[in-house]
């Protein structure tokens, strides 16, 4: 396992979609290993493929029992409830603000060997669940909130 350098804000990386995976292979299983090793090293609690600059619909994220969830090719089938809450992201070092989530998150994904799965969850690992899945799509938490376009706009970036 390797750390890989995090993509930041700024870098045009960030705003493209991230292509489906469609090889279920052992340089996937690379992928997530480091995206791991990466997010423990950095202290997330969540990462995506695009954040190591790989454009590819894959995420990691840290559940509160402390296991990990990999998530690859994710669709959201499901949302309920609104709640605003804190958020950061290792692509934007030390900037917080509030951002409001979905309460409540059902996906469909895939593992890391092609296996299909269905996963559902609330609070806390349904926010981290959507602000990744938000990578994927080339979208940062910057962009939902005016605080977050104000800093944009400090920084000099989209």
């Amino acid at each position: 396992m390797s750390v890989r350098n995090i993509v930041t804000l700024g870098n045009e990386t960030l705003r493209k979609k991230s292509k489906p995976v469609v090889d279920f292979d052992e340089s996937l299983g690379t992928l997530l290993d480091d995206m791991k090793q990466t997010m423990i090293e950095k202290n997330g609690m969540g990462i995506s493929a695009v954040q190591v600059g790989v454009l590819r619909r894959a995420l990691i994220a840290e559940k509160e029992d402390g296991d990990f969830l990999e998530v690859i090719n994710p669709t959201i089938l499901e949302t309920k409830g609104k709640v605003k809450k804190s958020e950061g992201c290792l692509s934007v070092p030390g900037f917080y603000t509030e951002v409001e989530r979905p309460e409540y998150v059902k996906i469909e994904a895939y593992d890391r060997h092609g296996n299909k799965f269905e996963y559902e969850t609330e609070g806390y690992f349904a926010r981290c669940i959507c602000h990744e899945i938000d990578h994927l799509n080339g979208i940062l938490f910057v962009d939902l909130t005016k605080a977050g376009q104000e800093y944009k706009k400090k920084k000099g970036v989209q």
